[in-house]
């Protein structure tokens, strides 16, 4: 994450845990019915097995800063909430994707419009599961008001996993421009990621990050309203504007 600080954790927990708490607090004061926190699926691990996807009631696992400290406001939040009459629920999102999008997601559309070979053209046996903005902002909007949300938590995902080779050609073919895949294996990836000291970094792609949706759509009767496609496509078209 680029991230300068000498010690991480302590900032992302002054931000994620104790600013959440500032905000609650403050919610609490104003006779709020309900507070919705936007958690993030790293408190359940930074990796799925092959059809194991996260369940928003599996057991916490986080492993790095970032995961920790939203995992420790999840449980601050909770303890405080349940000290007044305030409903408490909890969304975890996958990655998002969106016009704007910037960081590692970003980055890829980069690659493919400029048409660079892509050495993960054998990565399809792998699964991640992401969320275009308009889905979450959708089922955030829900949250709010539903009955069933009431202190719950629930997993936000389009509901398609794809393989990092599949999500490559789905970008590329919102650019207009198909993804160079090179289909280098997995074992030779990984190998060279380790010398480069990148070995975190490359699990992110050749991977698998998988959650099940089923508790969001059982409980509060969703289903994402946009596709991949259309998500993708507007995604694309922000980014090629910004580069117009």
């Amino acid at each position: 994450m680029n991230d300068p600080s000498t010690d991480p954790l302590a900032e992302f927990r002054r931000v994620n845990r104790d600013g959440s708490l500032a905000v609650l607090r403050g919610a609490i004061e104003a006779g709020a019915r309900r507070f919705l926190f936007v958690s993030t699926v790293k408190v359940n691990g930074e990796e799925t097995s092959a059809d194991q996807p996260f369940r928003a009631d599996d057991l916490p696992a986080p492993n790095d800063p970032y995961g920790v400290s939203k995992f420790e406001a999840e449980q601050a939040l909770k303890l405080l909430a349940a000290e007044s009459d305030i409903e408490l629920t909890i969304v975890r999102p996958t990655l998002v994707y969106g016009p704007g999008v910037g960081a590692n997601f970003e980055t890829m559309m980069r690659w493919v419009s400029r048409g660079l070979p892509i050495p993960l053209g054998a990565i399809t046996n792998n699964r991640r599961s992401i969320v275009g903005i308009d889905n979450l902002v959708d089922l955030l909007a829900l949250c709010l008001s539903a009955p069933a949300a009431a202190n719950q938590t629930f997993m936000a995902a389009d509901g398609r996993d794809l393989s990092t080779a599949e999500l490559l050609r789905e970008v590329g073919g919102a650019l207009g421009r198909p993804a160079r895949l090179l289909s280098v294996p997995k074992g030779l990836i990984d190998f060279a990621a380790r010398l480069l000291g990148k070995g975190a970094a490359v699990r992110r792609l050749t991977g698998s990050l998988q959650v099940d949706i089923t508790k969001t759509r059982d409980m509060l009767g969703w289903s994402p309203p946009e596709s991949i496609e259309e998500g993708m496509r507007r995604t694309a078209d922000a980014f090629l504007g910004s580069k117009a």
